[in-house]
């Protein structure tokens, strides 16, 4: 309660609000229903995930436009392959704990085409902002090289696994996300 009206004072009632439903839908019916019952856990519960830059856009605008919700995209499509490839390589942990993962339900083939897929998606997501002219170029070019280095990693794995190859890809994720929001704060700020 305390945190809630601190949210509403200090920010907005939309803020509050879309805090509230992530909130909810992060604890109860992710980590309760989702998590334990689907194989696509990561790609429903990433929705929770790619909720902080909504929540900062309304704490300062209180309302949701196109920015915010492009953001949340990109964040949306990262998860997957981000996550796919940490339980790659990391299968028996996710075995032991009886988490559906989709490696676990579908097994490693499927496992990867599913995360070339959403890398592929990912790659057109992230150009979005470029389309509405939130950014220019600049983030156009980094989008561009680094979600091609991201497809060229899944590819690779995808031809060739070894859990090496998977760790590469997990951590690779990491860096990609980091760049490509480096990439649209710089662009915006500077081009």
């Amino acid at each position: 309660a305390l945190g809630s009206a601190v949210l509403i004072v200090t920010t907005n009632v939309l803020t509050w609000a879309l805090t509230l439903a992530t909130f909810f839908g992060y604890s109860f019916i992710y980590t309760l229903y989702l998590k334990p019952n689907t194989p696509q856990n990561i790609v429903i519960g990433g929705a929770a995930g790619a909720m902080p830059p909504v929540l900062g856009w309304t704490a300062v605008a209180n309302d949701v436009s196109a920015p915010p919700l492009l953001l949340f995209l990109i964040i949306f499509a990262w998860t997957p392959p981000h996550f796919w490839a940490l339980a790659l390589y990391r299968v028996e942990d996710y075995e032991k704990s009886g988490l559906p993962m989709l490696p676990i339900t579908h097994g490693r083939d499927f496992t990867l085409l599913n995360m070339l897929l959403y890398t592929f998606i990912l790659l057109g997501v992230s150009l979005l902002p470029v389309a509405i002219r939130m950014n220019s170029w600049l983030y156009a070019a980094a989008a561009v090289i680094l979600g091609l280095r991201f497809i060229q990693l899944v590819w690779n794995l995808k031809n060739d696994y070894t859990d090496q190859k998977s760790k590469a890809v997990f951590r690779y994720s990491l860096t990609y996300l980091s760049l490509l929001f480096a990439a649209l704060l710089v662009d915006h700020y500077l081009i």
